[in-house]
């Protein structure tokens, strides 16, 4: 059994799937943002979820991320959805009709998150 004392990391393919989900939470009205930090020279980007209910455990937390190179150059995820379309762009700041995630900035990879090597 995995060290509850750490969250479960879950990697997702790329950023328009963070997008996606971290925007899904603010539409049910929950305040989402994602963290990010600079970890074995890749750069992490997060957000926290809690699986509730599993057997026993009131909840279990699992840190859903991707994994880049290279920074992204900006302080908010953008994401507009329409019924024919999806895009996703990083800015410095809000946009009318676009969903606003901000990117909150860690000093060093926090000990609760347990990502891979």
């Amino acid at each position: 059994m995995k060290n509850l004392n750490q969250t479960i990391p879950i990697r997702l393919k790329r950023i328009e799937d963070l997008a996606r989900l971290a925007s899904s939470m603010i539409s049910l009205g929950h305040s989402t943002y994602v963290i990010s930090f600079k970890h074995n020279n890749r750069y992490f980007y997060g957000i926290f979820m809690v699986f509730r209910d599993y057997y026993k455990y009131y909840g279990v937390p699992m840190f859903y991320y991707i994994v880049l190179e290279n920074p992204l150059k900006g302080k908010y995820i953008l994401i507009k959805v329409d019924s024919d379309s999806e895009i996703v762009e990083i800015g410095n700041g809000a946009r009318h009709g676009w969903i606003s995630i901000p990117i909150v900035e860690l000093v060093k990879k926090p000990p609760l998150i347990s990502v891979e090597k």
